[in-house]
Formats: C-alpha cells, structure tokens, sequence
C-alpha cells in the first residue's frame, strides 16, 4: 500500500514516527480503521502502541488527503459520555477515497488483459490464470501453515494475507471462525471476474484443510470479504476444492 501524499514529511519523534518517513505508519493507522471500521485516535494509539497524541497528527494528515473521515459522537453515546465534558468526541472510517488509494495501480490494464483471455480462452481460462495465482502464493504460505496447529491455521493464514495487502483478521463465529479481509488490492478486476474470487476461495480450502463458504466479498459491494471456516467435522481434512459461495441473509 503507498499513500504517497501522506509521507512528505521528514521522520516522527521516537514512538510516533518512522525513521525512514511517516508513512508506514500512516498505513498502519489506516489498516486498524480498516479492521474496526471505525476507532478513536485513543483506540488506533492503543492497538499501535503509539501516544495518542502522535495518531492524532497522523490522523490530521489522512483527513487533509482526504483519506479518512471523522464522524463526532452524539452527545448520549457511551463514548461522549465516557469523555465528559471538552471537545466533542470523534471517531474515524477510511474514506472511499481512501479505500481507492489503497488499491494497487493497473486495474485497467489488468481487466483488459483478462478480458483478452476470456475472448480468446473463455472464462475457464480466466479461472485457470487465478488458481495459477493463488498456486503461487500457496507455495509460499503452505509450509507456514503447516508448521502450526490446526486451530491456530486461521489466524496464521490472516497474517499471511495481511502481509500481501488483503488486512485480514479472525473472529469467533457460532461454530468456528471467519476470516475477514478488510481490504482487497483486486477487488475493483474481481467485480468483474469473479473467477479471481472462486480461486481464492478454492485456496482458503487447500490452506486450512477443510471445506469453507464464502459469505461476503467486496468485490460484489460488501464492506468486507468474509470467509466461513467452520470447527473441525465432518468436511475436516478434505482436500476438495469448493467453488466460491455467496449466502443471503
């Protein structure tokens, strides 16, 4: 991710900044808006381990670029309440225009391309180039996975997207977990070709070793791509292959 308007300045004091620039962290600020949707310059300080006061300055920054937006509490809400009296309290949400200078550059370029290779291929082309694509990435992550516990699989395979821009997580579901990917660097190629999405899928099964449906993509406007990964049973230690899914509510 590069948000070239946003890392001008020279480095941060120790705790606050990069030596290198602001930045990275900049973009960490933004992945913890991502992942909570919305947080308070106390709440992004907290999960960053940075002063409040030096997310702030980020958060100013990202608000001058238009980058993220902030929305003030009503005076009820429990936050306002929890301040007190001084200034109105405030959270924070990336901005659309934030989420599109977080996509990786040559979307045309790319949609053009697959576009050739569904006209001269068809789609089962296009699927072939995806699964190629996460084949790829599977032989990287693949020998992470598999030095981890079978419970423990979820969250390392979020790390795993993390690190290739997808700022996933993991939280608890009824009868076992869901990935969440807040971000995706595709998802503007995928809306059109959802063959990119059912790859995806098919890799989120070989990773974790059983059967997973996929609920929600941002690809087909939702605000996260979330992936069900249900608690070992029956589907446990499949090596099938799924399709994507897509349940309603």
């Amino acid at each position: 991710m590069q948000f070239d308007q946003a890392g001008h300045r020279a480095g941060e004091q120790r705790g606050d900044g990069d030596a290198q620039g602001e930045a990275p962290t900049r973009q960490r600020v933004v992945r913890v808006l991502l992942e909570r949707r919305t947080a308070t310059a106390a709440d992004v300080a907290d999960a960053l381990g940075l002063t409040a006061a030096g997310v702030r300055r980020h958060l100013d920054r990202l608000l001058a670029d238009g980058l993220v937006e902030a929305m003030v509490q009503p005076a009820g809400s429990r936050l306002a309440k929890a301040r007190g009296r001084g200034r109105p309290a405030r959270s924070f949400r990336v901005s659309d225009a934030g989420r599109d200078a977080l996509e990786q550059g040559y979307d045309d370029l790319a949609v053009s391309a697959l576009r050739f290779v569904a006209e001269t291929g068809g789609n089962d082309a296009v699927l072939e180039f995806a699964r190629h694509r996460w084949a790829e990435v599977e032989d990287r992550v693949a020998p992470v996975l598999a030095a981890v516990p079978d419970h423990d699989r979820a969250e390392a395979l979020a790390r795993a997207l993390s690190a290739d821009g997808y700022a996933a997580s993991v939280r608890s579901a009824p009868h076992g977990d869901q990935v969440c990917q807040h971000h995706c660097p595709v998802a503007h190629v995928a809306a059109e070709f959802p063959q990119l999405c059912e790859a995806e899928t098919e890799f989120f099964a070989r990773m974790l070793g059983r059967h997973v449906q996929r609920l929600a993509t941002i690809a087909h406007g939702d605000g996260v791509c979330t992936t069900n990964v249900p608690d070992t049973d029956g589907h446990a230690g499949t090596t099938q292959a799924p399709t994507a899914e897509r349940t309603h509510a």
